[in-house]
């Protein structure tokens, strides 16, 4: 996907782009969401899913749906919120690791690997 004119989430342990990213994606604490073109920054509270008993995966992705966004970065993706992600025409990258910064960096520089299937088992803590 082209890297300009587009609106990424990041999942994020804080609020700034200083946080750490956090590599969970359905169990994230925060979704940081730039848009590339305006550089635009939103947080989005994942605080209902934190510890949600099942399903988290699947609400996460649904709410980074309602967003907008057109890909995610995180460190780990399940496989059920792999494929809602996927059925939303999500891109998934993982890998994401430093501050929330060092991740849209990797991401623009075309250095993160693009999730073809989920990369860790489901109710993965």
């Amino acid at each position: 996907m082209e890297n300009k004119t587009m609106k990424i989430a990041i999942t994020s342990q804080g609020t700034t782009l200083n946080s750490r990213t956090d590599p969970r994606f359905g169990r994230a604490r925060y979704f940081i969401v730039i848009d590339t073109e305006s550089n635009e920054l939103t947080v989005h509270d994942n605080a209902v899913n934190l510890n949600a008993a099942q399903g988290a995966g699947i609400q996460s992705a649904k709410n980074v749906a309602d967003l907008g966004v057109h890909a995610v970065i995180t460190g780990n993706v399940g496989p059920k919120a792999h494929t809602a992600l996927s059925s939303a025409g999500i891109e998934i990258y993982t890998g994401a690791s430093g501050a929330v910064q060092d991740a849209l960096q990797a991401f623009n520089a075309k250095t993160l690997l693009r999730a073809e299937k989920a990369n860790v088992e489901g109710h993965w803590m």
